[in-house]
């Protein structure tokens, strides 16, 4: 069973991964981790409230397959965050996010500077800087218009392409056994 590890925050928007968690979970018999910079309660833009199973800082050199990082207005960049995501990049494990928050923890820890990459935040933005910091921190010469991009082992999406972004994740995974499985998924799941 492999580990796949789902940073989460205040304020997250929790429905961007449940679908993806609860296909891991579920269907793909992945091991979900929650993590957070404390060991405390995190309430998701939902109302539901969230426990996370282990401390960023307490994961760094956990044997996992991946990190899924949702979206949502929320800035507090820590080292240890980078760290992590630096370290599965260095790995070449799955690194995923979508949505604002998502992206801009990616494009902060500076794995998007070398892969196509998407996200909501087309420009940066009076309430960008005052919640992200002064600094755009994307490289926009790498930026793609599209709902999900994925290059190598970043996976990135819009806020609402959360069931592309689910279904990209899965194939990462090899769960298709062939691009017409994949797609009638998409179908099935979509109402085509």
């Amino acid at each position: 069973m492999g580990k796949i590890l789902v940073f989460i925050f205040d304020e997250m928007t929790d429905y961007e991964i449940t679908f993806i968690s609860h296909l891991l979970s579920a269907d793909a018999g992945k091991e979900i981790i929650t993590i957070a910079y404390e060991d405390k309660m995190i309430k998701g833009r939902s109302g539901f409230l969230y426990k996370p199973s282990r401390l960023v800082d307490d994961v760094l050199d956990e044997d996992v397959e991946g990190l899924i990082i949702t979206g949502g207005w929320y800035g507090q960049t820590k080292p240890e965050l980078m760290k992590l995501i630096n370290n599965l990049n260095s790995k070449g494990k799955l690194i995923s996010a979508i949505c604002g928050a998502g992206t801009v923890f990616l494009a902060k820890a500076g794995v998007l500077n070398n892969v196509k990459y998407t996200t909501p935040i087309v420009e940066w933005t009076q309430k960008h800087i005052e919640i992200y910091g002064n600094e755009d921190p994307f490289p926009r010469e790498n930026f793609v218009s599209e709902r999900v991009v994925r290059d190598r082992n970043i996976i990135t999406a819009q806020g609402i392409a959360f069931i592309d972004f689910a279904i990209e994740i899965c194939d990462w995974f090899n769960l298709f056994e062939n691009q017409d499985d994949k797609e009638n998924f998409s179908k099935n799941i979509k109402g085509l």
